[in-house]
């Protein structure tokens, strides 16, 4: 497991994480090099904060279109005052009543999905699905599990009927750039924890 962009990647370089905020560490990178990684935050509208050592201020580019930066040395309460404030400003107060995973919103009050922005319309049990399977990510829910959870115990219909409301879930919500629930083959669905 390597670090590139700020970005958790695995050994064949594909992304399994979406960070909140980047900190580029400037005193160890050329020039060049922070600039090409200060544009692709930028271009992912990641937040990116800059630490650097009061030598590297003075040559500080303006340009690089930094949220911020913190001198070394800095205290750990410092850091996450500034990290708290990067991911406030790029996603807003964090309503308790709302699970989000990556850009996928699900707004517990409303009964309303929103992908990157986009309201996406689901059926009432599609979107009790979802909603148990993001409050819980990571957590593996075999097939019976979730007909008994979201059709109720006396539901007479097998458990093809989770694969298929599934399938149509992952139509609406998942495409080259999202993936969000994973199939655990023979045993059921997981949502997947930290996106």
């Amino acid at each position: 497991m390597g670090t590139e962009l700020g970005l958790d990647v695995s050994g064949n370089g594909t992304q399994e994480t979406r960070p909140d905020v980047v900190l580029l560490d400037m005193d160890s990178l050329s020039d060049e090099r922070a600039v090409s990684l200060a544009s692709d935050c930028h271009e992912l509208g990641l937040p990116t904060i800059a630490v650097m050592s009061s030598e590297h201020l003075t040559s500080y580019d303006p340009s690089l279109d930094l949220d911020d930066f913190i001198l070394y040395p800095f205290s750990s309460e410092e850091l996450m005052a500034r990290l708290s404030q990067a991911i406030f400003r790029t996603k807003g107060p964090q309503e308790k009543h709302v699970l989000r995973a990556g850009d996928l919103n699900i707004d517990m009050e409303r009964y309303e999905v929103r992908l990157s922005g986009r309201r996406i319309v689901l059926t009432y049990k599609e979107y009790q699905l979802l909603a148990l399977l993001a409050a819980n990510p990571g957590r593996v829910y075999s097939r019976d599990g979730l007909l008994n959870q979201v059709w109720g115990y006396d539901y007479f219909g097998g458990t093809r009927t989770v694969d298929v409301h599934i399938r149509r879930l992952r139509s609406k919500i998942e495409d080259a750039d999202h993936s969000f629930i994973e199939t655990i083959w023979n045993v059921g669905y997981r949502f997947k924890a930290a996106l």
